[in-house]
């Protein structure tokens, strides 16, 4: 079947004037928050006392800088961990197609596997998940 001519045919269910009242209500939207921000900020208290812009810690006394140095195997780690969660993820469309995919899909998932270990390996070699430095 040929789509182009359902697709140009403007009578059809499905143009772009279908669209203006979403437009319409996007604007309004847009125009409603921005109109009570900028009340917000205008008609809002102005009261900056010494406890006011102090940071909140949960009622724990701040004590130090947030800006000091801090390990890279932390990032380091946690980057690995987000790397191997997100495998894990892809695993899911694969067990629900398991039997549509046949040998094809088992060769791939053996393929995704077999590169991941391939980091995994690599990681290991390089010592990044090694504490005791």
């Amino acid at each position: 079947m040929n789509w182009l001519p359902l697709l140009l045919d403007a009578s059809s269910p499905n143009n772009a004037d279908q669209y203006f009242p979403i437009g319409i209500q996007l604007i309004f939207a847009a125009g409603f928050v921005g109109t009570m921000l900028a009340l917000s900020a205008l008609v809002g208290p102005k009261r900056k006392t010494k406890d006011k812009l102090e940071t909140f810690t949960s009622g724990i006394e701040s004590h130090g800088d947030a800006r000091q140095p801090m390990a890279i195997k932390y990032f380091l780690v946690a980057i690995l961990f987000v790397l191997f969660d997100v495998e894990v993820i892809f695993f899911y469309p694969y067990a629900v197609n398991f039997k549509a995919l046949g040998w094809a899909g088992f060769g791939a998932v053996l393929m995704f596997v077999a590169f991941f270990l391939v980091g995994f390996i690599y990681i290991i070699k390089k010592g990044a998940l090694k504490w005791e430095d």
